[in-house]
């Protein structure tokens, strides 16, 4: 087999350049994210130096990344802790629907888009990036706060609310029937709380199932496991991140523990590439004349998720400093907004250089306030005294 030169070389000079990002990053104890965004700017087609060799690994990559973030998020928590905190999110579920997707169906409405583009705008505004969270999450050593059970509860909503939104939003992008759309939102749908009981009723027999003495086989039994789990869960217009996190919380105890020791290294290099990825998939020359508009998007929908994750940790009686915390680490935007202008991005010129705009602008301002948020003084808790 002929080695790729190419690919080698680009590959080697983009970890060597992601290892020192990190360790600046790490040097200003904030989370290397930003850094990784701005490598992949300049490394993207128009930027200072392209990799078009290592394009199709790092696209791969930021797949598994996604997963692998996901995945070993859920096996920190427990399946019947966490969906006790679930059920209490539902009212955080609505308020955070109203506020983040108002604002993209007001602003596509100014833009003059269709009902399709509108309906696309709002689902961008809406979501926040699963993945993203989960990496500030860990950076900042948030994992066992107090907050952290209603932040994910509104990231599974958040999901779940995706595996209806984006088969409906695909059938009617394509004009397709109505049947066609409500069919594939109710097999999205149902395939997500079929996985969450079948989680729930049997997720012990599971743990028994992969686990092996051996590192190497449980790695590679837990990872087979979950990334069939996240095909399955695209195949059906679900989602992968939704899929990897049931997986996480099914295992348990010294299982869970073991997998997240074994998986750990690989879930930090591809999700190094999920967010070198991100910055890659952005033109500079299509970035720039938009971002007045996606700077004035990103603040309003930027205080409408503080005021989501504020709302959320209130109602597990976090006190302020937690609330803001929660906040502020919902900002960011990512796989899901560039997934939803990716289907119907081609209804008008400015939509997905747009959205674009606004997610790299909340990807990179997302961990830094959530950064700031955790370094406010503690008498926040009492009220200011």
């Amino acid at each position: 087999m002929r080695t790729p030169v190419t690919l080698l070389l680009e590959l080697g000079l983009i970890f060597a350049a992601l290892s020192v990002l990190g360790a600046v990053a790490r040097r200003l104890t904030l989370s290397p994210v930003p850094l990784y965004l701005l490598a992949g700017l300049a490394l993207g087609e128009g930027g200072v130096a392209p990799v078009p060799a290592a394009g199709e690994f790092v696209e791969t990559g930021a797949a598994i990344g996604v997963v692998l973030l996901l995945l070993i998020l859920g096996l920190q928590f427990s399946l019947t802790e966490f969906t006790v905190s679930l059920r209490r999110h539902v009212p955080s579920a609505v308020v955070d629907l109203v506020l983040n997707a108002v604002p993209g169906a007001v602003c596509g409405w100014i833009l003059g888009l269709n009902g399709v583009g509108v309906l696309a705008l709002a689902g961008a505004t809406y979501v926040s990036s699963s993945g993203m969270v989960a990496r500030i999450l860990g950076d900042l050593r948030r994992l066992g706060n107090r907050e952290t059970h209603a932040i994910l509860s509104v990231l599974v909503i958040e999901d779940v609310a995706m595996a209806a939104y984006l088969p409906l939003l695909a059938v009617l992008a394509v004009g397709g029937p109505w049947w066609q759309a409500v069919l594939g939102v109710l097999a999205a749908v149902g395939a997500v709380l079929a996985a969450f009981t079948a989680s729930y009723r049997w997720g012990h027999h599971l743990g028994r199932l992969l686990s092996h003495p051996d590192d190497e086989q449980l790695m590679l039994r837990v990872l087979g496991l979950t990334l069939i789990v996240a095909a399955l869960a695209e195949l059906i217009h679900a989602t992968a991140a939704v899929a990897a996190f049931i997986v996480g919380l099914a295992l348990t105890g010294e299982t869970a523990d073991r997998a997240r020791a074994v998986l750990s290294p690989l879930r930090d290099l591809f999700s190094a590439v999920f967010f070198l990825a991100i910055g890659l998939s952005v033109g500079p020359d299509d970035l720039v004349p938009l971002l007045p508009a996606a700077f004035a998007l990103a603040a309003v929908t930027a205080t409408t998720k503080v005021v989501t994750g504020w709302y959320a940790a209130a109602r597990d009686q976090v006190g302020r400093r937690g609330q803001l915390r929660a906040g502020t680490a919902l900002i960011v935007r990512g796989e899901f907004s560039i997934v939803i202008i990716g289907l119907v991005g081609t209804m008008n010129d400015d939509l997905a250089p747009l959205v674009t705009a606004y997610v790299f602008v909340l990807a990179l301002a997302g961990p830094l306030l959530a950064r700031l948020a955790g370094a406010l003084p503690r008498r926040l808790d009492n009220g200011g005294h």
